[in-house]
């Protein structure tokens, strides 16, 4: 009986972890806060931009999946067009930049994680996957975590602003 609560308990919690279905698609993000910039993303503007090669790529979400010819921009080349406002080098140690999508789903990254780990080598705004291009694909603007143990955790689709903060 202990073994089946705990099995119940584990799938009602599985929704507060993940993005639900049914998101409004973006066809732009902007990128505010402690920034020298503001700046708004669009389509046009983020394909215009040097994109990584990723490959192929198993994914783990609701269900395990594997997304072919995955390309993207890395998410740190976005902001560092924006430029942080920080007074000194050791200020970057406060900053935070939460992800918000159109449905309100939040993602959450310390400056030193994206700037100073190799995560933020793997962070990536997707611009093609499984043969179509960000303006074709059905769950636009994307960004995953491909360094994480589990990408589903830090999914998101339907990305809308990112915030620069300092803490």
């Amino acid at each position: 009986m202990k073994y089946f609560i705990l099995f119940i308990f584990s799938f009602s919690t599985l929704h507060l972890y993940a993005q639900h279905k049914d998101i409004p698609v973006t066809a732009e993000f902007v990128i505010t806060g402690a920034v020298n910039k503001e700046i708004t993303f669009r389509i046009a503007d983020i394909a215009a931009m040097k994109q990584d090669v990723i490959g192929d790529v198993v994914l783990h979400g609701h269900k395990t999946d594997t997304a072919k010819q995955m390309k993207g921009v890395p998410l740190k080349d976005m902001i560092d067009s924006a430029g942080i406002k920080a007074g000194d080098h050791k200020a970057y140690n406060s900053f935070v930049i939460i992800l918000t999508a159109s449905d309100g789903y939040k993602n959450v990254y310390s400056w030193n994680e994206l700037f100073n780990t190799d995560i933020g080598n793997r962070v990536y705004i997707i611009t093609e996957m499984n043969g179509k291009t960000m303006d074709q694909m059905p769950d636009r603007i994307a960004v995953y975590s491909l360094a994480d143990a589990f990408t589903g955790r830090r999914h998101m689709v339907g990305l809308a602003k990112i915030e620069v903060k300092q803490l």
